[in-house]
């Protein structure tokens, strides 16, 4: 059984009734929902964080999605709950505006309010797609890009809707971005093994078992069976992401609906990566891949090479699976969207900046903190956290600004942006908005970031900026 959710909306999933007398009719059954732990993970600073929610009350349980999209098990073989990118409109204006919580709750709602939240207008869906396409086209992005998406292949398979699938989508969309750069900087070159039946001469070794199986049982004294080495791009590791790769454009050009409108961009990158493989040949056996020692001048490989292994086993090594459109199995997985917004605005900004990593400097880390963006500008200079919480939009949550208020304070990062004085580092926290407007570079210039951003009230040089985040159009 589905139970679906999207993001920061509490679901009932059972609530005591009484008789008329105000006893209760029945009990939640605490055995039955002691199994359902939400999954963790370790985020980038070590905490552990829930991709759902639960609530156990005596007279209900709550689920409340959070900042991840997946699928996983609720009660294992039983109910699973599936996550969907989709944000309301109605609860960003009228719930936030109205409140200084950090959460909203369905439960709380009038009848009025739970008619407005199920209406189809205000329900939008986020275009994750375009967002990793946006990140990864940048090659300083894309290194950064790795562990975006956490898939349970252990865990028993959760039998779902094809249009409900969206992990492979992801997993094409990081497979053909890695490919691209791959391409741009070119194939890697090795010493590969290749056995041929040559005439007359010999090369390498003499492979005899096959020698006496193709030539001197069939009378061909002339040949002899030999291995050899060659340097060039007809290698293993090609061979094997030619593969993916046919794997990939098979899958696309039957389910182009499940691109959520980027089949274009999509067409424009399988055009550019086919002509570097059309000399590879096939792979005979995956087990090669076990061997492959990763070349740091090749970095793309070996995240590429794990994505496409992703694929493969997602198709059970049968292309023919890629044309199926019947409900199909898949692992729990979940997609980290703070991340992928981190980097988005990443890469936004790099682009409105000519890629100037003097000036922006990602991942700052120190005393066991990272900072999201470490602006270094002489009076511009600032810390960014890019926060995907649409509460910004017209409240706050003091949690993170105190947060992002700590790492103004700390030594390491006053000396790297030369300050000697006591004067205070503007702070600025970057949140996603609805109005799914393209982004213009000249509005993110650090210049005019500096202009337009909003200071939040209550606060000292502590600021918020909205960057709109890709919408479906529907």
């Amino acid at each position: 059984m589905k139970i679906s959710l999207y993001e920061h909306i509490n679901h009932v999933l059972f609530r005591q009734t009484y008789d008329s007398e105000g006893s209760p009719l029945g009990k939640v059954d605490q055995l039955k929902w002691a199994s359902c732990i939400p999954r963790s993970y370790k985020n980038k600073r070590g905490q552990d964080y829930n991709c759902f929610h639960i609530s156990k009350h005596a007279d209900r349980i709550e689920l409340k999605a959070d900042y991840y999209i997946g699928i996983d098990w609720l009660i294992p073989k039983e109910k699973y709950v599936h996550v969907q990118p989709k944000l309301n409109k109605y609860v960003i204006e009228q719930f936030n505006a109205n409140s200084d919580t950090e959460e909203i709750k369905l439960t709380d709602a009038s009848p009025e309010q739970h008619e407005e939240l199920k209406k189809e207008e205000n329900q939008v869906q986020v275009n994750y797609i375009k967002m990793l396409l946006d990140a990864m086209s940048d090659p300083l992005v894309a290194k950064e890009c790795a562990d975006l998406v956490r898939i349970e292949w252990e865990d028993d398979t959760i039998k779902i809707d094809q249009q409900d699938d969206s992990l492979t989508p992801f997993l094409v969309v990081q497979f053909l971005q890695l490919l691209r750069q791959i391409v741009r900087k070119g194939l890697k070159k090795s010493y590969y093994k290749v056995r041929e039946n040559l005439n007359n001469r010999i090369k390498g070794k003499i492979l005899v078992s096959q020698q006496i199986k193709q030539n001197v049982l069939k009378n061909r004294f002339t040949k002899t069976y030999c291995e050899y080495q060659v340097f060039g791009e007809d290698n293993d590791e090609n061979q094997f992401l030619k593969k993916v790769f046919r794997f990939v454009t098979a899958y696309i050009g039957n389910h182009q609906s499940f691109f959520l409108g980027n089949e274009k961009i999509l067409d424009e990158l399988v055009n550019y990566i086919r002509p570097s493989f059309e000399h590879i040949g096939d792979l005979e056996g995956e087990e090669v891949l076990r061997h492959f020692k990763h070349n740091p001048f090749f970095k793309e490989y070996k995240e590429a090479i794990k994505i496409g292994g992703y694929i493969l086993k997602r198709f059970g090594y049968n292309v023919s699976r890629t044309t199926e459109n019947q409900p199909i199995e898949t692992p729990p997985f979940w997609i980290d969207m703070p991340r992928l917004f981190e980097l988005y605005v990443y890469q936004k900004l790099l682009v409105a900046n000519d890629h100037d990593t003097s000036k922006i400097k990602y991942q700052f880390s120190t005393y066991g903190n990272a900072l999201d963006i470490l602006i270094k500008d002489g009076k511009r200079s600032m810390i960014i956290d890019a926060k995907y919480k649409l509460q910004y939009e017209s409240s706050l949550v003091h949690q993170d600004i105190r947060q992002v208020a700590g790492y103004a304070r700390l030594n390491k990062v006053r000396k790297e942006l030369d300050i000697t004085d006591d004067r205070n580092i503007d702070c600025l926290i970057i949140y996603p908005t609805l109005d799914n407007t393209s982004i213009l570079p000249e509005t993110l210039k650090l210049g005019s970031i500096c202009q337009t951003m909003e200071e939040l009230q209550g606060y000292y040089k502590v600021n918020k900026f909205g960057v709109s985040i890709p919408m479906i159009n529907t």
